[in-house]
């Protein structure tokens, strides 16, 4: 997930050319990250989150008041889901390709809030032939919701841990609760945790790489205390990750969510054993390093995601991303790797069910 630390003060939406927001919410502040006077925007629902304010560079066309950075992400976001609520309808539902596996989304970011909800969300998803859905938590509250939300719906399981970006909250409480929310038999991953070198120092309250180093580590041996995956977060930090992973000792399988490094990233982890999941930024077409990397990985190290309600992919960049969406994302990547879609799902499902523990539901 891009999305990042604790408030400060920004410009209200008012001043935000470009935004395609100001009409409908001024007065408000717009973050850096997408979210809107604290409250993340989903459509026409709202979820409460701390959040970050923009800085302006003016180096983009699409918006001229977030940071842009070249592999498509200002303030730590997609640009483009910064404006998906107002400007851009959601996509169509993709024609159904199964069987499939989302294995990290966020199902309370993208509007869910009760049994109801994911049921709803979940179904949208099952019709397109995404049959289970890893719904991932970044802070304690989103950790209570995703086993929440996994004791609800049998399709939804769940991924614990607290954000590198906010390591600095991880006081023996916050450890306890974590640990103790990770124990749940629907919870199949600790994560995501991980390295975030790109905001310490630019943004205030963010933890330091100090903090984030030693709230990896404790996951790192959380998930092998406990015998589950282990779901990493990496921005700008591979060799600080692959370092702390052989000094403390990878758990028996760890998964590099949103798989964004180069090829000789790609080829490292692959010989550590490692996992890729790969996201909607695959489709993009800036994304150079990227997709050199990703025809590199075995179908048995390789899954499929859509970190909903970010990084919705191609063509549909700026709309709200949700988990019945990643039919898209595979069969770019399928075209990629130059793969059948139907082959590639296949392939992926069955490594997501033995990294995630999970029975399979194919005769």
């Amino acid at each position: 997930m891009w999305g990042n630390v604790k408030p400060r003060s920004g410009r209200t939406t008012s001043s935000l050319v470009g935004s395609g927001l100001a009409g409908d919410l001024a007065g408000f502040v717009l973050h850096a990250d997408g979210f809107v006077g604290g409250r993340h925007l989903v459509g026409d629902r709202v979820r409460r989150h701390q959040s970050l304010a923009p800085t302006r560079c003016g180096e983009c066309t699409s918006c001229d008041t977030l940071p842009w950075r070249p592999d498509g992400v200002h303030g730590g976001a997609d640009v483009d889901n910064v404006r998906m609520s107002r400007d851009r309808p959601a996509p169509e539902p993709p024609q159904p390709l199964s069987p499939l596996i989302d294995a990290h989304t966020h199902l309370d970011a993208c509007g869910a809030s009760d049994a109801s909800s994911v049921r709803q969300m979940v179904d949208r998803a099952a019709d397109v032939g995404v049959e289970r859905v890893v719904t991932v938590a970044d802070d304690l509250d989103a950790a209570k919701f995703a086993v929440d939300a996994a004791n609800w719906d049998p399709r939804v399981y769940a991924a614990v841990a607290i954000h590198p970006t906010r390591a600095n909250v991880l006081g023996d409480a916050n450890k306890a609760e974590i640990e103790r929310l990770a124990g749940d038999p629907r919870v199949v991953a600790v994560g995501e945790t991980g390295l975030d070198f790109y905001w310490p120092g630019k943004l205030d309250g963010c933890a330091t790489v100090a903090e984030q180093t030693a709230g990896f580590r404790w996951h790192i041996d959380l998930a092998k205390r406990l015998g589950k995956t282990l779901m990493i977060h990496n921005r700008e930090a591979d060799r600080a990750l692959l370092q702390v992973l052989r000094e403390e000792g990878a758990p028996e399988t760890v998964i590099f969510h949103c798989f964004s490094s180069d090829a000789e990233m790609a080829r490292e982890c692959i010989d550590a054993g490692y996992v890729l999941s790969f996201s909607g930024t695959v489709s993009f077409k800036n994304a150079k390093a990227l997709r050199e990397a990703a025809p590199l990985v075995p179908a048995d190290q390789l899954i499929v995601e859509t970190d909903a309600p970010f990084l919705t992919p191609h063509p549909f960049r700026g709309a709200p991303n949700e988990p019945y969406c990643l039919p898209y994302t595979v069969r770019a990547l399928a075209e990629l790797r130059g793969e059948s879609p139907t082959e590639l799902a296949i392939a992926s499902t069955a490594t997501a069910e033995r990294v995630f523990g999970l029975r399979s539901v194919r005769s």
